[in-house]
């Protein structure tokens, strides 16, 4: 009797049946997850809060040839993240990827002079909404994988920003434990992004479209270049799909440089 057919390459990376949740999904990083995932085969459930962008997104991915749908979400609500995991079993009839994207946070001052508040809202977004997230998403999946996308800044020390750096390490530990906790049926991984011109990162920096040309040189990126929104989408794909059907627990980062650790 013939055992089972090896897969090709091209096979492990076919998203084709399956069905991918975004987070934070309308512009940036996330649209870029969103094309990448749906280009590969998967239909697609975009989120945000901002109605008009993630209406947007779907559009362009189903004018592509692709399956896509716009769900507003607050990912800060839990009863938002149940009805956005329930949306996708409705309308597409299972869940198999959920890619934690939602984040960010613009304020840039020392610990000390930090709001309490922006402090609780940005550990809100960050973590707390990663957590609620995943476990929603686990238990609608029969298996699949969890994806968050954190930062460089969960590296080391972030002055201005420890605030959103503790958060992004944050998401790095929960990585590993969710990984531990929810293996063998659900793998759970983790992508850092570095340099990518997005309006979150050029608001939180505080630069305009001059002095982001200049952030190859003065950070001095090995590869020569900043990176883009699709460069993540290709990490994402890779975790989402058969390819890395052995691996689980990993932060691996995307940044053009040598992990920082």
């Amino acid at each position: 009797m013939a055992g089972p057919t090896t897969p090709t390459t091209p096979q492990l990376f076919d998203m084709g049946g399956k069905v991918a949740v975004v987070t934070g999904g309308g512009r940036g990083i996330g649209e870029g997850i969103a094309h990448s995932l749906a280009e590969a085969g998967a239909s697609i459930v975009v989120a945000a809060r901002r109605t008009d962008e993630i209406e947007k997104v779907a559009a362009d991915i189903v004018a592509a040839g692709g399956q896509a749908t716009a769900v507003a979400t607050d990912v800060t609500d839990s009863d938002a993240l149940e009805a956005l995991a329930q949306s996708a079993v409705d309308t597409y009839g299972r869940l198999d990827t959920w890619v934690n994207n939602a984040g960010g946070s613009p304020a840039r001052m020392k610990l000390d002079k930090l709001p309490r508040e922006e402090w609780d809202n940005t550990i809100s977004l960050n973590l707390t909404a990663v957590y609620v997230a995943s476990v929603t998403a686990a238990r609608k999946m029969e298996t699949g994988s969890i994806i968050n996308i954190s930062s460089g800044a969960g590296f080391g020390a972030i002055p201005k920003s420890a605030h959103y750096g503790a958060a992004k390490a944050g998401v790095h530990s929960l990585t590993y434990s969710l990984a531990a906790e929810l293996a063998p049926r659900v793998r759970v991984n983790c992508v850092a992004p570095g340099a990518i011109p997005t309006e979150i990162m050029m608001q939180a920096l505080d630069l305009d479209e001059e002095s982001v040309e200049g952030l190859v040189d003065a950070w001095q990126i090995p590869m020569g270049r900043l990176g883009t929104p699709q460069d993540i989408g290709a990490a994402c794909l890779y975790f989402a799909s058969d390819a890395s059907s052995w691996v689980t627990g990993q932060v691996i980062q995307v940044s053009g440089a040598p992990s920082r650790r």
